[in-house]
């Protein structure tokens, strides 16, 4: 999947969570917008070498937006909004085996479930014959240990999504949480007990119900994004 023209520069600071000043290529110094809501723990750091798509939009606020950082070892997604597009770009075309087959990839469909406010998945699989699949897609960032984790914060949100998949896998569906590896690190996924254990502890139950995980790895182009294939799932680390 093809990005917008990216433009260089060097991050300086990341604050209030969703702005980050950065000098670019030219020296000029400018705020862009930083659309990630997780702590982004090991994801950038004051000097490091980031790339940057520009808006010509009057409707914005900010009109560079973050979209990846180099940490050293090759380029790391921040953009969480990119992350749900080049997955429906990849499960749309088949390049996700476990999830090929279908004939329509439907976006963020709604799904009621008794006890849970009015809630959406991210996509929703269909195809004459087969059981509808619905996919919840986490942009997936932090490492540590030789692993890639999730989260980077405590999510209350993300246990919510885990407990719908599992619902939506008792009513005969299938439901998978699909971790979209977004940085060139890691041999393998496991979930960041030491963050979250109540979310490690929530992922082992709704898989041991049926619920199916998966992590994809996100290659980063100088001009895009691709499938990088799939890593094995660790739960105990």
């Amino acid at each position: 999947m093809k990005l917008p023209p990216l433009t260089r520069g060097l991050i300086l600071r990341r604050y209030k969570r969703f702005l980050a000043d950065v000098e670019l290529s030219s020296g000029e110094r400018i705020t862009a917008h930083c659309p990630n809501t997780g702590s982004m723990t090991g994801c950038w750091e004051p000097g490091a070498p980031v790339e940057l798509t520009f808006s010509d939009n009057p409707k914005r606020k900010l009109a560079w937006t973050l979209e990846r950082v180099d940490m050293g070892s090759g380029w790391v997604g921040v953009n969480t909004g990119r992350t749900n597009e080049v997955m429906h770009w990849l499960v749309s075309r088949g390049h996700v085996p476990d999830l090929s087959g279908y004939s329509a990839v439907k976006r963020e469909p709604v799904y009621l479930a008794p006890g849970f406010p009015r809630s959406r998945f991210d996509m929703q699989l269909t195809a004459p014959g087969r059981r509808d699949c619905f996919v919840e897609v986490k942009n997936t960032t932090f490492y540590t240990d030789g692993a890639i984790r999730f989260p980077d914060a405590v999510t209350d949100r993300g246990r919510k999504h885990l407990l719908l998949l599992r619902h939506a896998v008792a009513q005969g569906h299938r439901g998978v949480i699909l971790f979209a590896v977004n940085r060139p690190e890691g041999d393998h996924f496991s979930p960041a007990r030491q963050i979250d254990p109540d979310y490690a502890d929530s992922l082992q139950s709704v898989m041991c119900a049926g619920v199916e995980a998966m992590a994809v790895r996100i290659r980063h182009t100088p001009k895009g994004m691709r499938m990088g294939g799939l890593l094995p799932i660790h739960l105990a680390g």
